[in-house]
């Protein structure tokens, strides 16, 4: 019935102006076999949920053009996560991007570092954690080994930032602090982040581009050193 509902979709759109992929998602979220699924994951915020993922494909030109699957898949880690994919919101997005050997657009779950801070959060294990942007003139002393370090926020040189500071502290008493330059930020991003290179990348964006940078600092600090749970 999904395979069914979606080819009478394809090429036409849903009769109402929208383009054939949002026919096709609408086609298979409104399938029960898919329905089903989300209601198991999340009970009676299923149908929110799906409607979020309308909206969100309908105000994203790029998403639009996405295989209808790629979306309901990359939303449904989401939905295991328990975490919202409003792009407002921070925690997770899903993202287009280009499948060069087939010429379609897939959509691709991304988690937020929004998104990172809350799965920490719910293990109940943490007394602190923060991860903020360091402008010129204000870090001081960095030691990578002893990670003692040393910040002036006084001494705000201008307004670009070159660093950025990630800590957290258990309740147990262990402590990590993290410290990436700018520089650092952009190259583990052209090596690691499959939407680097895409025109419509929130890399390319100036707005996002601070919250990707923390994003990577909490990622990686907490999967390497921290304690996450779904």
């Amino acid at each position: 019935d999904v395979k069914n509902a979606l080819a009478k979709r394809n090429g036409s759109g849903n009769g109402n102006g929208n383009p054939p992929t949002i026919g096709g998602l609408k086609a298979l979220l409104a399938s029960e076999s898919v329905k089903k699924r989300f209601d198991e994951v999340l009970g009676k915020r299923a149908p929110q949920f799906i409607s979020s993922i309308i909206n969100l494909a309908n105000s994203d030109a790029t998403l639009s053009k996405c295989e209808p699957m790629s979306i309901i898949s990359a939303a449904m880690i989401a939905a295991t996560m328990d975490l919202p994919i409003d792009k407002n919101l921070g925690y997770a997005w899903l993202v287009p991007y280009q499948d060069k050997k087939t010429q379609t657009y897939k959509a691709q779950f991304q988690l937020g570092w929004k998104g990172y801070v809350q799965l920490a959060l719910r293990t109940a294990q943490y007394r602190s954690i923060n991860v903020i942007p360091l402008y010129e003139g204000q870090l001081k002393k960095w030691n990578p080994l002893t990670e003692e370090i040393e910040i002036d926020f006084e001494t705000r040189v201008s307004d670009a930032i070159t660093h950025y500071c990630g800590y957290f502290e258990l309740l147990n008493g262990f402590k990590k602090t993290v410290v990436w330059t700018r520089e650092q930020i952009i190259e583990h991003a052209k090596k690691y982040s499959k939407s680097f290179h895409n025109e419509n990348s929130p890399w390319k964006d100036p707005e996002k581009f601070e919250g990707m940078a923390l994003k990577t600092v909490v990622r990686n600090m907490l999967s390497k050193w921290g304690i996450l749970s779904i």
